[in-house]
């Protein structure tokens, strides 16, 4: 890889902008790659295009509005004019100086994932059970290990987010979003260890929201991708229920008569199964 595009969301960040982006190019001087950074102004209510604007070597989009961080990612890899995409934040929380690292894998990878589970990674108290609740059930669905499911700190092609770009939503779960199209199509991923600091400034995360949001993306992504886990396991489920329930009706009450319900249920399980079948067919037949 000798390209790349450093992309920055910026959201009432001013603290941090002007330092992110001095590590920024003092660390991609140490390597060999041609790259351009383009921030991408949210709509931000501080004075964070100011910053932006003061700040030399770097294209700076302004939205009009706010109109959310996965917007602002889209935004700036359309304008991207490199084949490959790095983002991270300007709000100091990740480690710039660890973007060396997973430039050395992009030979390799499709995508290089920052996993937030190095030595000193600050995650509040609240989003924890949420983090582990969402992991467990996107491994659960894609059959893959996990490490960090959401990380803003990340290298992947360009090509690829263009492959997904429909799916991409406008708030915070561009990233899960990004992770389980890769891991659902057979790209390969590489999750390399990293720091994760305390945020400055206000955090615009709102924990519940924010955990229903990311639930309906992975069932989402899970249903466009790979329906047959979606339906199956559900639909055996019911049918055995209603096997097991049918055959006590018959073995074990007085008089041994098989009722409606469990043929309601072993039916009702079929046709979700096949639903998921036919689902896989359509799916595959558009790859």
């Amino acid at each position: 890889m000798d390209e790349i595009t450093i992309i920055l969301p910026v959201y009432n960040e001013e603290q941090s902008i002007h330092s992110t982006i001095e590590q920024i190019k003092n660390v991609m001087a140490s390597v060999n790659v041609n790259y351009e950074i383009i921030a991408v102004n949210d709509g931000s209510s501080d004075s964070s295009r100011d910053v932006l604007g003061k700040e030399e070597g770097i294209r700076v989009l302004n939205n009009a509005y706010n109109l959310g961080y996965g917007a602002s990612l889209k935004r700036g890899i359309k304008a991207a004019k490199y084949p490959w995409i790095l983002i991270t934040d300007t709000d100091g929380t990740y480690p710039v100086s660890d973007i060396p690292k997973l430039i050395q894998h992009s030979d390799n990878y499709d995508m290089v994932v920052g996993a937030r589970t190095g030595k000193n990674v600050y995650v509040p108290l609240m989003r924890r059970p949420a983090k582990f609740i969402l992991t467990q059930l996107a491994q659960f669905l894609t059959k893959k290990r996990i490490p960090d499911l959401n990380s803003g700190l990340r290298l992947f092609k360009k090509e690829i987010a263009m492959e997904f770009f429909h799916l991409f939503p406008s708030r915070f779960s561009f990233t899960t979003t990004i992770t389980l199209a890769c891991l659902t199509n057979d790209y390969t991923v590489k999750f390399i260890p990293i720091d994760y600091y305390k945020r400055k400034g206000k955090s615009t995360i709102h924990p519940i929201n924010d955990f229903i949001n990311f639930n309906k993306i992975i069932f989402k992504i899970v249903l466009y991708f790979e329906p047959l886990k979606f339906f199956l396991w559900p639909g055996f489920l019911l049918s055995f229920i209603g096997v097991i329930y049918g055959l006590y009706q018959i073995l074990m009450t007085t008089p041994r008569n098989l009722g409606q319900f469990p043929i309601i249920l072993f039916l009702a399980g079929l046709q979700i199964a096949f639903l998921g079948l036919i689902a896989e067919l359509v799916v595959r037949s558009k790859r």
